[in-house]
């Protein structure tokens, strides 16, 4: 999944928000379009947004990244546990977005592969470096942006239990999905497993 296209970095408008991931599932199952489904949600203001220009930005992108979903992940975002819609939330960010998949395949797969599970400020600026020389979309960057880019990113890894509260920017723990979102990522794509911190080798037996 590694990529020269440019990076997206629309992700900032909204976190995981895997309650209002459930919302868009629900219409979505309901309708079986998402067109209708987007209707429905902006009339009847269904992500409860204080704005209709922050509904319709905010619906957009949840929806795209639910679009990237399988069927039959779409409906567990639906009935799934809390979860289970953390975990295919996360799954639809890194089927999604390029750049929030190689931050977790390669830099924190290779900080549990050293055991060093200490996330740190170099440990992104490193990445971001690195990136750069085949994306200068992060080179563009105004200094606001890269902060809340950053915050974001942090706060989704958060949402998805893979960092948890320790010393610098957190502490890195591969994320277990439940049996039901591990036969939904199998029956998908297996490899998708490296942006929940799975090893390769892991992935393979799988």
């Amino acid at each position: 999944m590694v990529t020269t296209k440019p990076y997206s970095l629309s992700f900032t408008a909204a976190s995981l928000r895997p309650e209002l991931a459930r919302v868009i599932a629900e219409h979505f199952l309901a309708a079986r379009d998402w067109g209708a489904a987007r209707h429905q949600i902006l009339d009847t203001n269904a992500l409860q947004t204080r704005t209709p220009t922050s509904g319709i930005r905010l619906e957009r992108e949840l929806r795209q990244r639910l679009m990237t979903l399988t069927l039959e992940q779409i409906q567990l975002v639906s009935a799934g546990s809390a979860d289970e819609r953390a975990a295919l939330s996360w799954l639809a960010m890194l089927k999604y977005n390029a750049f929030i998949f190689e931050f977790a395949a390669e830099t924190l797969r290779d900080k549990l592969a050293a055991r060093d599970s200490t996330l740190r400020p170099s440990d992104y600026e490193t990445f971001i470096s690195v990136k750069t020389a085949a994306h200068s979309e992060l080179h563009e960057l105004t200094e606001t942006s890269k902060t809340k880019v950053r915050r974001v990113l942090l706060r989704m890894l958060t949402e998805a239990g893979i960092l948890v509260a320790g010393d610098s920017l957190g502490t890195v723990q591969r994320s277990v999905p439940s049996p039901a979102v591990l036969r939904a990522i199998r029956n998908d794509d297996s490899s998708l497993l490296a942006g929940f911190l799975y090893p390769d080798a892991e992935i393979l037996r799988l």
